[in-house]
């Protein structure tokens, strides 16, 4: 019966994001967390890491709306067909890379207010394999807030449960004052997947990184 559940679950968000004309039904992850914490705001820079194929990036837009100041910059390996907003401007790129972290700076004149990471590493099926691989993605996505986050700011990002997942939660509080941590209804619940929601961040400093 859990199975059908999380097959039924799945097809439901995947054919309402049909309906609703958004890229991927992770999209509906990210309107969740924003009705429960009110994260997104018409004036903020946001910056989505790993954004492909753009649904995150489409909320956020849609957040933003024809009044509002805020950008989006979404930024991944792979090509990310353009969103129809003023404020949107895609990057096909490393995000690891000092570049394409000095470009985004650049197009937002400054520092984002949030970083936006729904990115997953790529599995191999060997559970301890996957496991570093997540941490490390997670980790990589953490120490780019030195760079492009401005202090106070909040990283909002996929984290999967297992081996290392503490010790991702205790990097984390290292460099935010409020960590908390969700699983939105949208997230089939047989996925180890969760989503962190860090507050308020301290700021680059050398003795805050691991």
């Amino acid at each position: 019966m859990s199975r059908w559940k999380a097959k039924h679950d799945k097809e439901h968000y995947y054919k309402l994001a049909k309906k609703q004309n958004y890229r991927s039904r992770a999209s509906y992850k990210l309107k969740q967390l924003d009705k429960k914490y009110d994260l997104l705001k018409k004036d903020y820079n946001v910056v989505d890491l790993g954004a492909a194929p753009g649904g995150w990036s489409q909320v956020v837009a849609e957040k933003i709306g024809e009044e509002g100041t805020g950008s989006i910059i979404s930024v991944d390996l792979e090509y990310i067909k353009p969103i129809d907003h003023e404020a949107y401007t895609g990057i096909k790129g490393d995000f690891t890379t000092i570049e394409v972290q000095e470009m985004i700076t650049e197009l937002i004149d400054g520092k984002a207010d949030i970083i936006l990471s729904d990115a997953s590493p790529k599995l191999t099926g060997i559970k301890d394999i996957d496991n570093f691989r997540a941490y490390d993605l997670s980790m990589a996505v953490l120490s780019i807030s030195d760079n492009i986050l401005k202090k106070e700011g909040t990283l909002i990002m996929k984290a999967f449960q297992g081996e290392t997942y503490h010790d991702l939660i205790k990097e984390l509080k290292k460099k935010f004052k409020i960590v908390k941590t969700t699983k939105p209804n949208s997230s089939r619940k047989r996925s180890s997947e969760m989503y962190v929601i860090a507050q308020r961040f301290k700021g680059a400093n050398k003795n805050n990184n691991s």
